[in-house]
């Protein structure tokens, strides 16, 4: 399927195409992006709960900045939620199959532990090192879009495998459960009682659950309340009703959130070209399931 993102006017940001199926893996899902030369300003990027990953083969790069003049070019890597700094994205022409991990699975695939990343954004080259400029030129020389989803699934399908073989790249069956109710409870779960459900120290959840996540446990269920809330605010819901649905304590606490998570107010925020994106590359919009 190939849609559009809207920009200002008739002009498109990204042509976005989704896979025919779903990834062989559990905790995989993909969209292809290619950049129409009109975001030259950046879009503010609206942080997502998962692990991403922006595997580029354009003829120009894709280029993320930080609030602190920072720069990245090319393929990247993103811990989840995309750290705590302002992003904005631009491209010149570039093309890119965006992957979006769940973090159970991220460390095997990665090589490293969402925690070393520190939610930040780094380049491929320097997580994967030759394998990124590989990558790069299998994605290019695919015929197609169809072509090139299957070669990043067996890609990281490969990665897995070989990862998941290591028990320094395991998760601990206690963080894999806490984050799990963390998501089924769409951000509600009180660390606390998940802390006494497996039987740990409310520090040791934290200690565990940060390095192998990546972001502790109070933070993860605070971006996966505000990513179920912010998109039923796109879907056009009342904003209190969201807030008493979703768990704040009332409107101008999800008031709150919203502008610490994307820079803006809900009422800009639902207009904000990067939700778009959702909608078409992600229709159904859950983080993906952790296997």
């Amino acid at each position: 399927m190939r849609s559009t993102v809207p920009g200002r006017g008739d002009a498109t940001l990204w042509k976005v195409t989704r896979p025919a199926r779903p990834s062989r893996m559990a905790g995989v899902s993909m969209a292809g992006f290619r950049d129409r030369g009109v975001t030259a300003a950046g879009q503010r990027v609206i942080p997502h709960p998962a692990v991403t990953l922006a595997l580029e083969f354009g003829s120009g790069p894709l280029i993320v900045d930080d609030a602190a003049g920072r720069q990245q070019r090319g393929s990247l890597v993103a811990g989840l939620g995309f750290g705590s700094d302002a992003l904005w994205v631009r491209g010149e022409n570039f093309e890119a199959v965006q992957v979006r991990l769940s973090p159970i699975i991220s460390h095997a695939i990665l090589g490293m532990p969402p925690g070393d990343l520190n939610a930040a954004v780094v380049t491929l080259d320097d997580v994967w090192g030759r394998q990124a400029s590989q990558v790069r030129e299998q994605l290019r020389d695919a015929p197609s879009w169809h072509a090139r989803f299957t070669v990043v699934d067996a890609l990281l399908a490969d990665r897995w495998q070989a990862g998941s073989r290591s028990a320094r790249s395991s998760v601990d069956p206690e963080v894999s459960w806490a984050w799990k109710r963390i998501l089924v409870s769409r951000g509600r779960a009180r660390v606390d009682r998940l802390a006494a459900e497996v039987g740990w120290s409310r520090r040791r959840l934290w200690r565990r659950f940060h390095s192998q996540i990546g972001a502790a446990p109070k933070r993860a269920a605070k971006l996966i309340r505000f990513d179920h809330a912010i998109h039923r605010l796109v879907a056009g819901e009342h904003p209190a009703r969201v807030a008493a649905d979703c768990g704040y304590s009332d409107q101008s606490h999800l008031h709150r959130d919203v502008v610490a998570f994307t820079g803006s107010t809900p009422a800009t925020a639902v207009g904000q070209p990067w939700l778009a994106v959702d909608d078409l590359a992600w229709p159904d919009r859950p983080p993906p399931a952790a296997p």
